[in-house]
Parts: C-alpha cells; structure tokens; sequence
C-alpha cells in the first residue's frame, strides 16, 4: 500500500524528533568532554617559560571553570597561549576607593603590629634552624618551591597562596591589582584562580628572588588542623557532584569504608575515613598531596624562601591593614575576608570531628604537620586532649 504524502511527512518529522532525542546525550558527553580537556590542557599548562618544559606540577594541580573544580595531578607542559580573560582587564586604570572607605591604622598599632610580624620572623627563623629546614636540599621539605607565588611587579607584592587560610580574600585582592574590576569580579561565575594564573604566571625561584629585591613577600598561616577540617569540609562535605573531590571522596569510601559500617553512614567519607587515607598519602614519598590538604611548611618553604610580613588568620583583621598600609595600596584595595562564615571553626566544630580520631591517627596527622604547628607557634594540645576525653 502506497502511503500518501501526509503519511510521508509524518514519517519524517517522528523520525527527526526521534533521532534529536537519541544523539542528545552523546552531544552532551561530547561537549563536556571538550570542556575539560580545555581545562586540562589549556589553563594550568599554558602559561610556563621555555625554563619549564621539563618540569612536572608539583602538587596536584587545580584546573577550574564555571563554578566547578577539576583538581588533577597532571604532569608535562605546552606552550600554547590562552588569554581568554583579557577582555576584563584593564591595566591601566585600576580603581582607586572613596576616601571614606579606606581603613588605616593608628601610628601606635603600626608599631604594635610591626613588632609583633618581627617576633613571627624571629620565631620561624630559629624553628628552621632548630629543625634543619634552612638547608637548601632536593626533597620536598628543604627545596625552595616558587610554584604558588603570585608576583605582581607593578606593585611590588608577593604571595604565597596557601588554600583555606583566606585565599579567596587576597585572590580577590590580586585580581583587582592584575587589572579586573571590582564590579566584574563581584558579578563574575569564573573562579579567581583561573582570572589570577592569566595575568601571573608562575615563576621560577631565580625570578621569584630577583622579584623580592624590591618587592614585600607575604604569606597567611593558619592553625593547621582547622585548616585541615575546613579543607575537609569544602572538597570532601560539601564536594560539588561529579568534580574531582567528588569521585576521590567516593574512591577513599570504597577502600577505607568497613564493611559492617551503618547503611545510613553517609555517602562522602568520614572524618576518620579521609584522615586515614591522608596519612597513607603522607606515608608514599611519591604521593602528592592535594594542595588543600598539603603542609604550609611544605607548600611555601618558608625556611628557604624570605618572606617580608607573617600574617594569621587568627589576627587576620589587624594585619591585612598592616600589610596594605605597608605596601602603600590602601586606596586601591580594602582588607577582605570572603566566606568569613564558612572559614571560622568554632571549638565545638572541632571538638565534634577530632574526637573521633584514635590517638594514633592524631598522632601521625601532628608528625606530617608538625613544622606547621612549630614555625607558626601553633598548639596541638588541645586537640590531642579531645582524643583523651574521648576515651578512645
């Protein structure tokens, strides 16, 4: 039997509608492909000198976009160019505040303040040599790490980046400096670091040192098992679906979950369960360490790179306006403190987490942060006696 042209059409047109409805998946797989293999190869691996073409990342590598985070411990190098943000930059006008919104301090609080960034230098200057660290070597722990400094020259201002100890603030902060404005770093769903690594590339340590000859070179400590539970909160708790976190939250359940825990144990890894698989980490001396969770000490070597200004998260109010009035920049940038609510670990927060560890998971957690607590005066007293009042 013939069919008529309106049969014909009709035939068509379900056909169509069928065939869009089957190929739409494999297009969505093809266009988040594509998404992040620009990620990975585009972002992280595009900004080194000749110098680099043989140099490995040292630490698992953030590669982010668009309110998610792809961390990957990825090796190797290109050369190819992106410049994708260069449109938001303006280098030559960066705004300068209303005078009524700059924040100073008084000559006595300078002075105050001056000497208290002088006994923190004293202090991890002794600590060093006390443990050795002030000796240039090839492992980890004593050779100089120039990876995760932001240098801007324009303004004379280094830092170290040391994630979860108020990085959002100042990575805000220096993306004002490399020319974004405020007003689109306000509105913007791109992620700071990938605006930030576009206008700073990364340096070796003979650039990081010639840079420090007239610049202020600064980094932010922070009590290092808050910032491990804060870490742990964000990339683990709290870790968007399907990132990098995500999948690794779900690989550390698989192995380190037992098998008789309760059916209603969460679907992300426990305290416990996570800090097991850090240490076994720690443990590998060719593992690399999320650089989330990786020691200050190690992240910044402190002991064999100068740095000029301390700062504490636990002061932090007081020596950002130290730091700004110091490098002369308080009418361009304000003292910042984003996610302040999500940053600030209450003591019943802590309490609630690290009396759950044994004493022998505390104890290897303080040996691999050990120089943290040390060079930056911090106390692991307390946290070893939530262990003990647990009665574990």
């Amino acid at each position: 039997m013939r069919l008529n042209t309106t049969h014909w059409r009709a035939v068509r047109r379900y056909f169509l509608v069928f065939t869009a409805i089957a190929l739409l998946p494999l297009a969505l797989v093809y266009l988040v492909r594509n998404e992040q293999i620009y990620r990975i190869k585009g972002y992280e691996a595009s900004k080194f000198n000749d110098h680099f073409g043989d140099q490995s990342f040292r630490y698992p590598v953030m590669l982010l976009g668009k309110n998610k985070d792809l961390t990957v411990a990825a090796t190797g190098s290109s050369r190819k160019k992106f410049y994708k943000y260069a449109k938001y930059v303006n280098e030559s006008h960066v705004p300068v505040l209303p005078e009524e919104s700059v924040h100073t301090l008084s000559p006595i609080d300078v002075e105050r303040v001056e000497k208290r960034m002088e006994r923190r230098r004293k202090l991890l200057q002794d600590k060093c040599t006390e443990f050795g660290l002030d000796v240039v070597g090839n492992d980890t722990w004593h050779k100089p790490n120039a990876w995760e400094f932001l240098v801007n020259k324009k303004y004379h201002i280094i830092w170290c980046n040391v994630f979860k100890a108020a990085s959002s603030s100042w990575m805000f902060n220096f993306n004002v400096l490399a020319g974004y404005s405020p007003e689109f770093l306000q509105r913007t769903k791109e992620v700071f670091l990938n605006l930030a690594r576009e206008r700073y590339p990364r340096v070796s340590i003979e650039q990081l040192r010639e840079a420090q000859n007239d610049s202020i070179t600064f980094m932010i400590a922070r009590d290092p098992f808050e910032r491990l539970l804060s870490a742990y909160r964000d990339k683990m708790v709290f870790a968007i679906p399907h990132s990098y976190h995500d999948k690794l939250g779900r690989r550390i359940v698989r192995k380190y979950r037992r098998k008789n825990m309760d059916m209603n144990s969460p679907k992300y890894p426990t305290f416990s369960e996570f800090v097991r698989w850090l240490l076994d980490q720690t443990r590998h001396s060719n593992s690399q360490i999320d650089m989330h969770f990786v020691s200050s000490t190690m992240f910044c070597t402190p002991c064999v790179i100068n740095f000029d200004v301390i700062m504490k998260f636990d002061t932090l109010d007081e020596d950002q306006l130290y730091l700004i009035n110091k490098t002369g920049l308080s009418r361009v940038i304000a003292p910042e403190w984003r996610n302040a609510g999500k940053g600030k670990n209450t003591q019943e927060l802590l309490q609630s987490f690290y009396s759950k560890l044994t004493p022998k998971e505390m104890n290897g957690l303080y040996q691999y942060y050990k120089y943290d607590f040390e060079l930056f005066n911090y106390s692991a007293t307390s946290y070893f006696n939530m262990v003990q009042e647990n009665g574990t």
